[in-house]
């Protein structure tokens, strides 16, 4: 897979996303199963033009599921690790006990302004819009009650909320830390997990991210995925680095002493 700028993160390195997305296309096509769960362990940044070779195993192979892993490597170096389960049991009983927010519609929600770093990356194609939070310019320190934020994100590839295109949606634990926070932080995902309710179709879906601790210079959430229906299509969960992004503090979040004679 060839890492170009619209694959990469405003920091021009392959979004978390997008490398869950691309691991579980080949999982799903070689198990010839739906997804259940995925989760990836980020290791390395890679920045384009690199390519990135996957190797497929599937480990074990049961009746009705499959335990797979997919390994990913750049000029012979691991980058990430995705292990997967998938398959799918025809059961009598199902239930659905998640709430979804009262949040606007698509069009009542105002587009997310973007910085000038995302011009031509994935989240410039994704045509955000804020359903629950506030834009860059008004995080003023204030914590939210609730750790509570919400996006509407456009679906890249159309209206298929395929596994593949819900792990690109999921991956914005990191958007939710800064809400939660009332700070502008930056924040690079250690991890990503995937957990599929069904797939549906639906040209926007709801990212309901609920932050539930930031410590130690971590943050650590979930996000709950909505189709413009109410669906519950997928449920996701991260733990993210939190960088601050004043120029006065250096990448791990630690005061700098003033430059020149200050």
């Amino acid at each position: 897979m060839p890492v170009v700028r619209g694959l990469c993160s405003g920091f021009g390195t392959l979004f978390g996303g997008c490398a869950l997305g691309a691991s579980i296309e080949i999982l799903e096509k070689m198990t010839k199963r739906p997804l259940v769960w995925a989760t990836a362990q980020y290791l390395e940044f890679v920045r384009p033009p690199s390519v990135v070779d996957f190797e497929f195993t599937e480990v074990v192979r049961g009746h009705a599921s499959s335990q797979a892993r997919v390994l990913a490597r750049v000029d012979g170096s691991e980058i990430f690790t995705v292990v997967a389960a998938l398959g799918r049991r025809t059961m009598p009983w199902e239930g659905e006990w998640a709430t979804r927010p009262e949040v606007p519609q698509v069009m009542d929600s105002p587009p997310r302004p973007l910085a000038p770093r995302f011009e031509g990356t994935i989240a410039e194609r994704l045509q955000m819009r804020l359903a629950n939070g506030r834009e860059t310019d008004h995080l003023d320190g204030t914590p939210t009650a609730d750790g509570r934020s919400g996006l509407w994100v456009h679906l890249p590839f159309g209206t298929e909320a395929t596994a593949a295109a819900l792990a690109i949606v999921a991956d914005y634990v990191p958007f939710g830390v800064g809400q939660a926070l009332g700070r502008q932080i930056s924040g690079n995902s250690i991890d990503n997990t995937l957990r599929m309710v069904r797939p549906g179709a639906t040209e926007w879906v709801l990212a309901d991210v609920r932050v539930q601790a930031v410590a130690g210079g971590f943050g650590h959430g979930v996000v709950h995925l909505w189709a413009q229906d109410g669906t519950l299509l997928a449920t996701a969960s991260q733990s993210v680095i939190v960088r601050d992004l004043r120029p006065d503090f250096d990448e791990d979040g630690a005061a700098n002493a003033p430059k020149g004679g200050g």
